[in-house]
């Protein structure tokens, strides 16, 4: 059985997470169960599938996980561009934000390319 907190996309995922979570805070309050609980979600999703596949039986049902975590990467980047639109975050949040979770996503790649022997 593999330690998901051992992989380091997990540990770039679950700091993402509690940024974006600190990061909502300053959401309006009318959004609290709109776009701040679904972004919270989208981006703990991704750490969620991280350490579930990890605990899978063979490589090619991590890389499933692996997959289905790289949709949630671009569920959250979607939601960090309506944010930004609707200027609940600053530019320079944003900016940091992005590209935090865009190196995230070039490593979850890079690894569901390792599962499948890519």
């Amino acid at each position: 059985m593999r330690d998901f907190k051992k992989f380091e996309v997990w540990q770039l995922s679950h700091q993402l997470t509690l940024t974006i979570y600190k990061s909502t805070k300053t959401f309006p309050k009318e959004e609290l169960f709109g776009l701040t609980s679904q972004i919270r979600r989208s981006f703990a999703s991704i750490g969620y599938n991280i350490s579930e596949g990890s605990g899978r039986n063979s490589d090619k049902e991590f890389a499933n996980f692996i997959n289905i975590a790289l949709g949630s990467s671009n569920e959250a980047e979607n939601q960090l561009i309506l944010a930004k639109d609707l200027d609940y975050l600053t530019e320079i949040d944003y900016n940091n934000l992005l590209e935090e979770l865009t190196i995230l996503k070039k490593k979850l790649v890079s690894l569901w390319n390792r599962l499948n022997g890519n």
